[in-house]
């Protein structure tokens, strides 16, 4: 992970906010890579040198978010539920998960989709249920770009303010900890209360 890091550091200088919305589109597909590692260090590298501007971390990474969450849905409407039941398995979307983000998505319906974009887990599958049940696309669209926006700036701001603290600048692993805890309950408490309660099997 250090070595990731490291390299993404490093080639933000040259990537910028290409490099930005392309690894938020991947990571709004169903490979794992995390946007709370990649819009908050991009954020930190803007503040810092000034060689970018964090408005537009932002609107990168919500672009990003918008063609991963594109890609889903398309590919979910065209290939239709039996399929994706079927072969979901292979990229790391299991029938269990399809089911539940079904129930979750009729559950809440079209503001899901805004607030799948501030959850874990969720946040790669609902383009999933969505595409399969053929969803309004321009309603998908504007909700996945409100969620993607609120959430590409709340890992922005917190890039800068964690990237701003003299103790973590020097390196305080307690102070790091600290910070990562922080994160951890927010998202678990949300998870918890938005999703995992309603995903489960009736």
């Amino acid at each position: 992970m250090k070595e990731l890091i490291t390299w993404y550091q490093g080639a933000l200088d040259s990537g910028g906010y290409w490099l930005v919305g392309i690894l938020m589109a991947i990571e709004s597909t169903v490979l794992p890579v995390p946007s709370e590692l990649i819009i908050p260090f991009a954020a930190e590298r803007a503040h810092s040198t000034g060689k970018f501007s964090l408005v537009g971390i932002v609107i990168a990474g919500t672009i990003g978010s918008w063609i991963g969450a594109t890609i889903m849905y398309w590919v979910s409407r065209w290939a239709g539920r039996p399929l994706a039941l079927r072969y979901g398995r292979y990229v790391l979307v299991p029938e269990e998960k399809i089911h539940a983000a079904e129930r979750w998505a009729q559950r809440f319906g079209s503001v899901g989709v805004f607030i799948a974009r501030l959850l874990p887990v969720v946040r790669h599958l609902i383009g999933i249920p969505m595409g399969i049940v053929k969803m309004d696309f321009r309603l998908y669209s504007l909700f996945t770009l409100l969620g993607s926006a609120v959430w590409c700036s709340v890992l922005a701001w917190l890039g800068v303010t964690v990237g701003s603290d003299p103790k973590v600048l020097s390196g305080d692993l307690h102070r790091i900890t600290l910070w990562v805890a922080a994160v951890l309950v927010v998202l678990a408490a949300m998870y918890y209360f938005l999703v995992h309660r309603y995903m489960k099997k009736s």
